[in-house]
């Protein structure tokens, strides 16, 4: 096969959730392509349908990527273009897209990016926290030991960390971060980007975790959250009251739930949950 009849990836950037968000170049290069590798076809296609793209297109996601990457790869080496998406943003970041890449350049594929929309990084860049340097997680993993592990790992991380989560997980989420970073770690949620309902919620993750727990999730959240500062550590550790009661007393004038302050205080104090119930009801005597 000579060289000119081999064909290119190009790696395509979509909205994320406004559909104006692409670039002239991407909705071109759609629309010559001879095929789009999609995450998800039916979602794709509201997308193709909006700018008049009827290029062919066919399903490519994790459940299937080990078969269809190298049928993909085939087709290229035949002299086919052929654009990845992923449901929204940059594909390769969260999603199988990155496979691919990997397949292709091993068989000597060009890859190239249509750059475009991302969720962590516009989050980022408005979050109002440090960009020199930062460090993407996308979604914790889910198993408890293996999010333990990463997390105590990235206690001490001076870079600003990013990460992904669901509506349904965010509290859990929120609340496993309390505890590995401590609740007064600057952090910023952000939501619905790009929507008409976005929104950055900038607070502490203490405060974070007493606001979802009041108020419902709703969209796809990134957080960002703080590295690790030492003075600021040390400065929350010394203005945080060393007494239990009065600790619980000043979160709950926070507007942090009595079993949440409880949770935290244990945890400012190195003290057990119960120990602070007990100190409680004797205060109440």
């Amino acid at each position: 096969m000579t060289e000119e009849k081999r064909g290119r990836l190009y790696l395509s950037a979509t909205p994320i959730g406004n559909l104006e968000d692409m670039t002239f170049r991407a909705v071109r290069i759609l629309g010559e392509a001879d095929l789009i590798a999609a995450e998800d076809t039916r979602h794709t296609r509201k997308l193709l349908s909006h700018y008049d793209i009827h290029t062919a297109a066919t399903s490519y996601h994790e459940h299937n990527k080990l078969t269809k990457g190298p049928e993909l790869v085939e087709k290229m080496q035949s002299g086919a273009v052929v654009v990845c998406v992923s449901d929204a943003g940059l594909p390769g970041i969260s999603d199988p897209g990155a496979h691919l890449a990997q397949l292709a350049i091993e068989a000597g594929i060009e890859v190239s990016p249509l750059p475009g929309a991302n969720a962590a990084l516009s989050a980022l860049i408005c979050s109002g926290l440090d960009t020199t340097a930062f460090t993407f997680y996308g979604f914790l993993p889910r198993t408890g030991k293996k999010r333990r592990e990463l997390l105590s790992r990235v206690k001490e991380s001076p870079e600003t960390l990013i990460f992904y989560e669901a509506p349904h997980h965010l509290r859990e989420t929120l609340g496993q971060l309390c505890e590995a970073l401590g609740e007064m770690r600057p952090a910023v949620a952000a939501r619905e980007l790009t929507k008409h309902y976005e929104e950055f919620n900038r607070r502490t993750l203490g405060e974070l975790l007493a606001y979802y727990q009041e108020n419902e999730p709703r969209g796809e959240f990134v957080l960002i959250v703080s590295g690790f500062d030492s003075s600021r550590e040390a400065s929350a550790e010394a203005a945080a009251p060393a007494d239990p009661v009065e600790l619980v007393a000043r979160l709950e004038s926070e507007g942090v739930p009595r079993k949440e302050a409880m949770r935290q205080a244990a945890q400012t104090l190195n003290m057990s949950r119960r120990d602070i119930y007990n100190l409680l009801l004797q205060a109440e005597k």
